[in-house]
């Protein structure tokens, strides 16, 4: 049987036009940019304004782009995979609404809800409807409006979340690029450093929940740091192994942009060059789902067809894992 691999043919992004600075921020928490530099290495992040706009109308702006780079028409287009953690609505799912509104009349789409690891998952699971030839053209995005759930008076959070999306066109490959593998992995027990206490049937909404400010992201940071480390380095340690590769063999490593000291303490781990680490942080800070199609997106003049790329993230389920991907144009 014929080897098929779903490979990249179309990277995008889209970040809305507010830049929200950390001298912004100096005027709404106790913070400073050089705090916040320090700590996390960020600089700016963006954050849409507009309250008539939500996570779809970003993930609309990917899909354009992507149809227009790939000269593709909307209705070639058999699948869309939304992974977010700031739906639009609780039901129906984002991907839906993204699909209708970007004219995409023959896909069916669904959402992933794996936090900062949700375009791991979607990838992969995108990946397997092409390796099986169920589907010739499967849109995966990452997207999140983390301004929607962050509460700007706790500068343990706010000044780390922006909003933005990514995504990618998958196409069968028949020369052994694109997909390659993966570990993904998950433990429920970590749920409480990491969540979002109300809104959901455990807690819905109500006068008590709004007040006691339950609805934004709660992080014990600590806690997340030492797993998110661990956890990031474990599974690309495992999957070089399994597939007899060293860190040598990788031409790009592309980790969730969380924090630069977990990016760093993760290539110090794996003894990985800084130079071969794919960062935007800086200027976008952590977009949740949407961090590594943007860094695709910012560094796709520089891929070059044949390279080795591992993805790598860490997110609230707790979920995490590495996708090994060569790159296909």
């Amino acid at each position: 049987m014929e080897l098929v691999n779903a490979a990249i043919s179309a990277v995008h992004g889209y970040v809305p036009d507010y830049v929200l600075t950390n001298k912004e921020l100096e005027t709404m928490v106790e913070t400073n940019d050089e705090w916040i530099q320090s700590r996390t290495g960020i600089k700016t992040r963006h954050i849409l304004k507009d309250k008539d706009k939500a996570t779809s109308d970003m993930g609309v702006e990917v899909v354009k782009g992507i149809l227009e780079k790939s000269n593709t028409a909307p209705e070639d287009i058999d699948l869309i995979i939304c992974a977010t953690v700031t739906a639009d609505m609780v039901f129906p799912d984002t991907a839906n609404t993204i699909a209708d509104k970007a004219g995409l009349s023959n896909a069916f789409g669904y959402d992933i809800n794996a936090a900062c690891s949700g375009f791991l998952y979607a990838l992969t699971t995108g990946s397997q409807f092409i390796r099986t030839g169920m589907y010739k053209k499967v849109i995966v995005i990452g997207a999140d409006k983390m301004s929607s759930i962050i509460d700007y008076t706790d500068r343990a959070t706010c000044i780390i979340f922006g909003d933005g999306a990514g995504g990618v066109l998958l196409e069968p490959n028949h020369e052994g690029l694109g997909f390659q593998d993966a570990i993904l992995k998950s433990d429920g027990s970590g749920r409480d450093i990491l969540h979002m206490k109300a809104g959901g049937s455990l807690k819905p909404a109500s006068i008590e929940t709004v007040t006691a400010k339950e609805h934004f992201v709660y992080q014990e940071g600590k806690a997340v740091f030492k797993k998110a480390v661990k956890g990031m380095i474990g599974t690309t340690k495992s999957l070089m192994e399994r597939n007899n590769i060293t860190k040598d063999d990788i031409d790009w490593m592309v980790p969730h942009q969380a924090n630069i000291r977990i990016i760093n303490s993760v290539a110090h781990g794996l003894d990985f060059p800084m130079e071969r680490v794919m960062l935007n942080i800086e200027k976008f800070g952590n977009t949740t789902a949407g961090t590594l199609p943007l860094c695709l997106w910012d560094y796709e003049n520089q891929l070059k067809k044949g390279q080795n790329v591992m993805f790598t993230a860490f997110g609230g389920g707790l979920t995490w894992g590495s996708v090994y991907f060569k790159w296909a144009y």
